[in-house]
């Protein structure tokens, strides 16, 4: 049979019986590989013999052993089978390096170095799995094994691979090594800014058995045999270390280190970069996972994926880095599928799974604010996003015609609550849901007048799209005849709809003209919603599979619509849902669609809080759920978490306009946004801080506060930039327990004072603790109806600091930098000391 291998297992070499007159027919079924419809199973080693007494009856003795065959594969099938793959079902790479018929090569020992180039070479040990087997239990192990090439001379029983380490900040260290003779491709990676530069201050030493490389932050040693990369701080502590072979003898437990793995099935290979886990680590980021923050001891699969919530450990926006509370923090620069097991299958085991061939991974080494910066030094900042951008959108699920957004404008304006944003979602074209990127002739009679009419009350339009086309939307036909859709091997489709290329030039150039059509009427924005289902069985025009094109059609897809929008408006804006790392260049990031009870919006939030623990600055969510109607209660609660936020939504199921509630509604809900809008100045200046150094704006306390143990044990509070804590209500009810760092704490809402520790919080008149620290001094405007109207010339600076002096940072429409304004204490009043907007800003404090 074609592609079949064949390998017999040691257990089945049964002793044959005598012969006497018995005719024996003996029948060896190997290791069979069956392919049904993406549908693998195997049937592993099984041996029997059929004996039979001399007769002439072979015909049905070989029916009878066929029958014995057919029953020995379904029982197994069916056994081993019974889950099938679906459509864009997470790729788990984790699999391939307990599967039997692989080979797996050990990180050894170092060939060859050559310290002033941080360039030399590994010798990897050919092992291979195998059930190990004790008093009626097995378990998987790893053992010596050996060339199975033929001609073996033209073929490393132990290959000796290049290896590399380089370092590209202070900070920042560059562990390179190939599992095979090709390196990595070469080119522009997507994910970066640029080529990483080279930092001259670490410094080597020869040490015996291996080298130190030792800088501001820390050291890197390298050891010769075993290889061994061990890296410490500043002070000398061990944060991490590579697990070898010898690492896993303290256990009985057979352990996986640092290696990579070689498919029997087409060869390819993929690293399993193995690192220790020390006592009481935590791990956070990998992107928006929903998940406890701290990833220690859970297995994350980072691929793009549409979970269709947030109760789920599947991720919109998995991102390849994490850090951890020992003060490192790691990013794995590839696109194709990574399985973290961050001790999850054994406690001392960091085992990231990568599935490139080559490993590129960068190490940063500091508290967490120096870690972000380094990291988003590599892959990008998020520029600032246009000030009207911080106000309230106003969406639901959807308005379906030009007197559907004309009234909700209508109705924000009379009922005074502020509002820049009216986005129109899936029902803005002729057939709901059915993207061609035409307003719909019979509900939208003038849209470029809508728009323009729109914009002169202080609202911008945004718009629902996606890169989806089904077979009976009027642009299919040409965008497959054009070649502008991903395809198979065999050059059809891979999925029933027409999935746009976004590797292809040609598409890009297709895509970009639909786009610019809907910007030169006027639209201020475009919601890049899905990309999570970039075909992994397609062929690419990059010349890749989805494997590696999967993880980074969020990047190129994000990048082509934020480019084209700055390009056009000036703006640097997307509505986006998907991401891969670089996406957070390109603001604003939505959390998806939030299942509409109480653990839907505590998950919501700690998806809000990893993913700025992975470097986005900005990030949304859909106030009150997405899924169906939100209960008033549930809207009270959780509209507060969503304005205290850089950016803000009401999205999903009808109804999300708050006079569908009733008039205590409405009067709740337009205090909560006149808060935000009082809050611009400090939110905009905190934004544009945050920006700059690579910090997210809804921010977990570890982030502020590392010195504090409390703060990386909470994931259900956040910081609103550095001085603001909130801790949202999310169950019923007016108080909850809430963990204060150190220092002291003031209520914004009811001016009660707090000192550190866990304290029974009530909320004031909006639903939601919010605390501000000691020492800070708040800049507030009075409410305006539109960020536009904001009156910046009169400030009001609402102080919490009973020092001598204080400084506030600010940064105004306009400005090219945050200046600090200086608060001084004179007859125990403060007054203004240093003001670098003189004549420009009127000063109110209190």
């Amino acid at each position: 049979m074609p592609g079949t291998t064949f390998e017999k297992h040691p257990m089945y070499d049964l002793k044959r019986p005598p012969r006497s007159s018995a005719y024996s027919l003996a029948f060896r079924v190997y290791r069979l590989e069956f392919k049904v419809c993406s549908l693998e199973f195997k049937v592993y080693s099984y041996e029997f013999r059929v004996y039979s007494l001399k007769s002439n009856a072979y015909g049905l003795r070989l029916k009878a052993c066929s029958l014995l065959l057919l029953f020995l594969i379904f029982t197994h099938f069916n056994a081993t089978a019974q889950h099938s793959r679906l459509i864009n079902e997470p790729v788990d790479i984790s699999g391939d390096f307990r599967d039997f018929s692989n080979t797996i090569f050990f990180a050894d020992s170092l060939a060859a170095f050559d310290a002033a180039t941080g360039s030399g070479k590994i010798k990897w040990k050919r092992n291979e799995p195998f059930a190990a087997h004790n008093f009626n239990n097995s378990m998987l192990s790893y053992k010596r094994s050996f060339s199975n090439e033929f001609p073996a001379i033209e073929y490393a029983q132990d290959p000796v691979l290049p290896f590399s380490i380089e370092f590209t900040s202070p900070c920042t260290v560059r562990i390179r090594a190939n599992t095979g003779s090709q390196g990595p491709a070469t080119g522009t990676s997507l994910m970066l800014t640029g080529e990483p530069g080279k930092d001259a201050s670490w410094k080597h030493s020869k040490i015996s058995g291996g080298h130190q490389y030792t800088g501001a932050y820390g050291s890197v040693t390298i050891y010769e045999n075993p290889w061994k990369i061990l890296i410490r701080d500043a002070s000398g502590k061990i944060l991490t270390q590579t697990r070898s072979q010898a690492d896993g003898k303290a256990s009985y437990t057979p352990t996986l280190p640092f290696s990579f793995v070689r498919r029997a099935s087409d060869y390819s290979r993929s690293v399993a970069a193995v690192f220790s886990i020390s006592p009481d680590e935590k791990i956070f980021g990998c992107g928006e996972s929903f998940t406890r923050l701290d990833k220690n001891g859970q297995k994350l699969v980072l691929w793009t994926h549409d979970p269709n919530g947030v109760e789920t450990q599947t991720m919109y926006k998995p991102i390849p880095f994490y850090m951890s509370s020992r003060g490192y923090g790691m990013f794995m620069h590839t696109t194709a599928p990574i399985t973290c097991d961050f001790g999850a299958t054994y406690g001392e085991s960091n085992a990231m799974q990568i599935g490139d061939e080559n490993l590129d991974l960068f190490v940063f080494l500091g508290e967490p604010k120096d870690i972000l910066d380094a990291y988003t030094d590599l892959t990008g900042k998020a520029s600032m996003p246009p000030l009207w951008s911080f106000g309230l959108w106003m969406s639901r699920i959807t308005y379906f015609s030009e007197e559907d957004g004309r009234n909700v404008a209508a109705k924000l304006r009379q009922n005074r609550i502020p509002s820049d944003v009216i986005h129109f979602d899936t029902g803005w074209f002729e057939t709901d849901w059915r993207c061609d990127y035409r307003f719909a002739p019979s509900r939208f009679k003038d849209p470029e007048g809508m728009i323009a009419d729109l914009k002169k009350q202080g609202f911008r339009t945004s718009l629902w799209q996606l890169p989806y086309f089904v077979p009976k939307n009027d642009l299919y036909p040409e965008i497959v005849a054009k070649g502008l859709a991903v395809k198979n091997g065999n050059g059809t489709l891979p999925y029933e709809d027409a999935v746009l290329d976004f590797s292809n030039e040609n598409t890009v150039k297709w895509y970009e003209d639909k786009i610019a059509g809907l910007l030169k009427l006027g639209v201020s924005a475009i919601k890049v919603d899905f990309g999570e289902a970039a075909p992994l069985s397609g062929v690419y025009a990059s010349g890749r599979t989805g494997f590696y094109e999967h993880n980074l059609y969020p990047l190129r897809y994000n990048k082509i619509v934020a480019d084209l929008t700055r390009k056009m408006t000036g703006d640097n804006i997307i509505w986006a849902r998907s991401t891969w790392a670089g996406s957070q260049r390109y603001p604003i990031h939505w959390g998806g669609d939030a299942e509409t009870t109480n653990k839907g919006m505590e998950a919501q939030l700690r998806g809000g809080l990893s993913l700025g623990l992975s470097g986005f600055t900005f990030w949304s969510h859909d106030i009150g759920g997405f899924t169906m109607k939100t209960p008033e209660d549930l809207y009270r609660r959780w509209l507060p978490m969503g304005l205290l936020a850089s950016h803000t939504r009401t999205h999903g199921q009808a109804p999300k306009e708050p006079w569908e509630y009733g008039e205590d509604f409405q009067d709740y809900f337009r205090k909560a946004v006149e808060m935000k809008y009082r809050l611009m100045p400090y939110i905009y200046t905190q934004s544009k801080i945050a920006s700059e150094k690579g910090l997210p704006m809804v921010r977990a306390l570890l982030v502020e506060f590392p010195g504090d143990p409390g703060a990386w044990m909470v994931d259900n509070e956040y910081m609103l930039g550095s001085e603001i804590l909130v801790a949202p209500l999310f169950e019923t009810g007016k108080t909850r327990n809430v963990y204060l760092p150190k220092g002291q704490w003031t209520d914004y809402q009811t001016g009660k004072t707090y000192g550190s520790g866990w304290h029974e919080i009530a909320a004031g008149e909006l639903d939601v603790v919010m605390l501000v620290r000691e020492g800070a001094v708040l800049p507030q405007v009075k409410v305006a109806q539109s960020t536009g109207e904001i009156d910046w010339a009169n400030i009001e600076l609402r102080n919490f600091s009973n020092a001598a002096s204080a400084k506030v940072p600010l940064f105004l429409p306009g400005q090219d930098s945050v200046k600090a304004v200086t608060l001084v204490k004179k007859g125990g009043k403060y007054v203004v000391g240093t003001d670098p907007f003189v004549g420009k800003v009127k000063w109110a404090i209190r």
